[in-house]
């Protein structure tokens, strides 16, 4: 493989480490060819890359937490016959308030979006 010291085993694997296994798949990140292609190109074979890739991102949402929102449910609708507002807090202060239930799915994919990496 280019650039990257390997062992292989009695069988014919690929020894790498950890940190040299993370810098392949960077490298592939910033290529711009299909895994098959890279793969071709500094000689390793595309299920070992694609193994690589899925324990990657498998570690990677295990890293992620839940975080739960409290939901304080009040009267359907107020006293003067205004329909309820739904008020979520976020975490670090965010706020968001809705007041149809057509917002739901929008403010769903808001929180979605918001809990994705830059």
């Amino acid at each position: 493989m280019e650039n990257v010291p390997v062992t292989m085993d009695s069988k014919g694997r690929v020894r790498v480490s950890r940190e040299q296994r993370r810098a392949i798949l960077e490298k592939f990140e910033r290529s711009g060819v299909s895994a098959v292609q890279f793969a071709k190109r500094i000689g390793l074979k595309y299920s070992t890359l694609a193994g690589w890739r899925q324990r990657y991102r498998r570690r990677q949402r295990q890293g992620r937490r839940v975080r739960l929102l409290e939901a304080v449910v009040g009267p359907a609708s107020s006293a003067d016959g205004a329909s309820a507002t739904v008020v979520l807090r976020l975490a670090g202060g965010a706020q968001m308030e809705l007041s149809d239930l057509k917002q739901i799915p929008l403010a769903a994919g808001l929180i979605r979006a918001l809990g994705q990496p830059c």
